[in-house]
């Protein structure tokens, strides 16, 4: 549902900005969270070589598609291995869902730091924050970051059934000589468009496109959706599309969220805003909240910003966005399908919960 945009944001250009181009009118479907830590599901860490209570600290940050008549979200879960944000290990659970709401979740995790050729950029701290597309030909594409408590990377891995997955590794290792290799990236929103119900992966001028980043917006291209390669400046530098903007809800960071969609618009893209803890914040919202934003870019020119909302389209209300790892209130949007004709989307609670809300028809 394409609604009115309200709140528009005046960028540096002539173009004539389009009415109703932000995908608005969200409400929350539920009381209380839809996943939530359990310390009684175990599994065998490979890594461990033990049975780990995987969810037994934190459930949040989840990517969602739709696999016949279902929604599966796939979740990031911490164990309790230490204490702090990011001292923990991460892994991505499956839940699946028949009315978007009520979700059962396998009892082992599907991605997984282990003894394979990723084991070096994911042990200890392990695979976070997916972001999850599907192709036309039913393949899904994920995106997540690897975290070895050095250095955060943004990887790829593909499957046929979101159960099974290949990892390919670090999405940038091959781009100009390994460059970017190891340095820092995390946050993929892949350009998607609406095939009837059916969203998925698309082309713009022939190459794929995301956009990627948290302390600010950058765009990559591909041809085979495994090995990305950044846009740069004119000083051969990472172009920021996209950056912070001082006295507004991301006047610290702006992190890419899920998958973007082409609209007869342009190209919406749905970011996480986090205010500043300073001077520089909008002091309409507690310091240091993550809020949903949505930006618009060129169809025709990917790294082109057109507008954006100078006020979130969803922020933290209920008290389980307010307590927990993140207590100055997070909904972290990730997670964002078409499924029975409304989108439904996903989003981490206070880095602790998951949550939902849907377009109400």
């Amino acid at each position: 549902m394409l609604a009115a945009g309200a709140m528009l944001a005046a960028c540096d250009n002539t173009a004539k900005v389009p009415e109703g181009w932000a995908i608005t009118g969200f409400e929350r479907v539920s009381d209380t969270p839809v996943l939530s830590p359990d310390s009684a599901v175990r599994f065998l860490c490979p890594m461990r070589g033990d049975s780990i209570a995987w969810m037994e600290s934190d459930v949040f940050n989840p990517a969602a598609a739709v696999k016949g008549d279902s929604i599966i979200v796939l979740f990031r879960s911490e164990d309790n291995s230490a204490t702090g944000i990011g001292s923990r290990t991460s892994r991505v659970g499956y839940a699946s869902s028949a009315d978007g709401v009520n979700f059962t979740y396998l009892s082992d995790p599907v991605l997984f730091p282990a003894e394979d050729s990723q084991k070096e950029l994911e042990w200890p701290g392990g695979c976070e924050d997916p972001r999850v597309a599907m192709t036309d030909d039913g393949t899904y594409v994920m995106f997540y970051t690897q975290w070895n408590r050095k250095m955060p990377r943004l990887a790829i891995a593909t499957s046929t059934d979101l159960l099974n997955w290949e990892k390919h590794g670090p999405a940038f290792a091959k781009a100009y000589d390994g460059r970017f290799a190891d340095e820092f990236s995390k946050s993929a929103s892949i350009v998607t468009r609406l095939d009837g119900d059916r969203q998925v992966i698309t082309k713009i001028n022939g190459k794929y496109y995301m956009y990627w980043g948290e302390k600010f917006v950058n765009v990559a291209t591909s041809d085979n959706l495994t090995d990305w390669t950044p846009m740069l400046d004119a000083d051969g530098e990472l172009l920021h599309v996209m950056d912070p903007r001082d006295g507004y809800f991301d006047s610290e960071l702006t992190e890419c969220g899920p998958p973007a969609l082409l609209t007869d618009a342009g190209i919406v893209m749905l970011y996480n805003g986090k205010n500043a803890g300073g001077d520089n914040r909008d002091e309409r919202y507690t310091a240091n909240t993550y809020c949903g934003g949505q930006a618009l870019f060129d169809a025709n020119d990917p790294a082109r910003l057109i507008t954006r909302l100078d006020e979130p389209f969803f922020k933290p209300e209920a008290d389980y966005e307010k307590s927990g790892q993140y207590p100055a209130g997070t909904v972290f949007i990730e997670g964002l399908v078409r499924f029975n004709g409304a989108w439904y989307l996903y989003y981490g609670c206070a880095d602790s919960r998951v949550g939902v809300a849907k377009t109400i028809q």
